[in-house]
């Protein structure tokens, strides 16, 4: 077998979604034939990537944003990607555009939210996982999106996250009341601002 598919595979930093394979000459057969000598390994539907490489670090929000790319990372694991939780997420948070048709994924799990135009937009982070780009809302945001999402995430999950963000050096006031006017939970906020300032 030439060495041309691993370079084509390395060339697009080690992973590659099928349509992407096809695009740069690699077969659906040559795929799988990679596959089953051990050269790469299926990630999840449709997305591979070379064995060579050292294990993925966040594999479950690099797979979610392999597949969908618009859908940015929220709530409780953009709160886990900032440790400013206690928590391990049992699912993928995922928000997307308000007109946009919800992710689904068999693994892993996820839940998805729509979110509108401002809102989604707002507060957007661009991070590199092991090459991957994973779009995650900044802390300040992701703490606005948790009140606004309380009854769903749980109260104490969300002053926990507040706690932990205030005990950070770079607690920004202003800022966490920019999202949450964004997110129109300013009122709600409010309060709970003020008490642990």
């Amino acid at each position: 077998m030439n060495n041309r598919p691993k370079q084509i595979f390395r060339e697009h930093g080690g992973q590659l979604k099928m349509s992407e394979a096809i695009k740069n000459g690699i077969s659906r057969y040559m795929l799988y034939k990679l596959r089953d000598k051990g050269v790469i390994e299926l990630i999840s539907r449709g997305v591979y990537r070379l064995k060579e490489l050292p294990p993925i670090s966040n594999p479950d929000l690099v797979t979610v944003s392999l597949r969908f790319p618009n859908s940015v990372i929220c709530l409780v694991s953009a709160l886990a990607f900032h440790n400013i939780t206690t928590q391990i997420p049992h699912s993928v948070s995922v928000a997307v555009h308000r007109s946009s048709r919800l992710p689904s994924l068999e693994y892993p799990p996820i839940q998805s939210h729509r979110i509108s135009n401002d809102a989604f937009n707002a507060g957007v982070e661009n991070h590199w996982i092991d090459e991957v780009p994973v779009k995650i809302y900044n802390m300040e945001k992701t703490l606005a999106d948790c009140f606004k999402f309380r009854n769903k995430v749980g109260m104490d999950i969300v002053l926990e996250a507040l706690k932990l963000y205030k005990a950070r050096r770079n607690f920004n006031l202003n800022k966490l009341i920019k999202y949450a006017k964004i997110c129109r939970v300013k009122n709600v906020m409010l309060p709970y601002l003020e008490t642990i300032i």
